[in-house]
């Protein structure tokens, strides 16, 4: 993907209570054509208020800030029904607040460590309507989450029950941290009718994300950790 594929800059908000990593962040990703950086906030009440006034495309959000922290700030956000996304970074794998901030409607959560590529891509990702959550630290959360997640053997809820066997199978395979790709290649079917499925369940489910559907797989017991 390149800055010609976009018809304007992605807006970028920062907000990070320490200024030196925001310094960093600046750097690595203001060397890209595509990205631009309309502001920065070092607590969660300024980054809604910015949030508000500028409504920047995505809001890369630490999670550990004060006044406000990042799942509050996050939660401010999308109830207000701004067209805004949030991109949750932060130096923890096992942050206990993650849960809360993709519950909030986050639309992604990477670590701080994140190569720069990797980061580039989930922006221009979670931009295009898409969410990011990295396989290592998903799958570390859940595992610390296991023990409060339902019976597998249980039935599945009721809203699962609207799904095709096909979507269910989407929808595993999604919890799993598979791509759009990965799960065409899987199914052996193509990438267009993957991402059919895949907003069929998110209607049906009345999810706002792919990020939202994962955490309902495991919520639900329909995927456990390390299956």
């Amino acid at each position: 993907m390149n800055a010609s594929a976009n018809p304007r800059p992605i807006r970028l908000l920062l907000v990070d209570d320490q200024p030196l990593l925001r310094t960093g962040f600046r750097m690595v990703l203001g060397g890209e054509t595509d990205l631009d950086i309309v502001a920065e906030a070092g607590d969660g009440v300024e980054a809604v208020e910015l949030a508000r006034r500028l409504l920047p495309d995505v809001v890369l959000m630490d999670i550990r800030m004060p006044r406000m922290d990042g799942v509050a700030a996050t939660r401010a956000i999308v109830e207000a029904k701004l067209p805004v996304r949030v991109l949750i970074l932060t130096t923890f794998d096992l942050d206990e607040y993650v849960v809360g901030a993709l519950r909030a409607g986050a639309s992604g959560f990477l670590a701080k460590d994140v190569p720069a590529d990797d980061l580039v891509t989930a922006i221009r990702t979670v931009a295009a309507g898409e969410a990011v959550v990295a396989p290592r630290i998903l799958k570390r959360l859940l595992d610390r989450f296991a023990d409060a997640l339902p019976d597998p053997d249980a039935a599945p809820p009721r809203d699962l029950r609207v799904l095709t066997e096909r979507e269910r199978e989407v929808l595993v395979h999604l919890a799993r941290g598979l791509s759009n790709a990965e799960i065409a290649k899987a199914l052996s079917v193509s990438e267009t009718t993957v991402k059919t499925h895949v907003g069929h369940v998110l209607t049906k489910l009345g999810l706002r994300d792919r990020v939202q559907a994962v955490v309902l797989a495991y919520e639900t017991g329909l995927v456990r950790p390390g299956s």
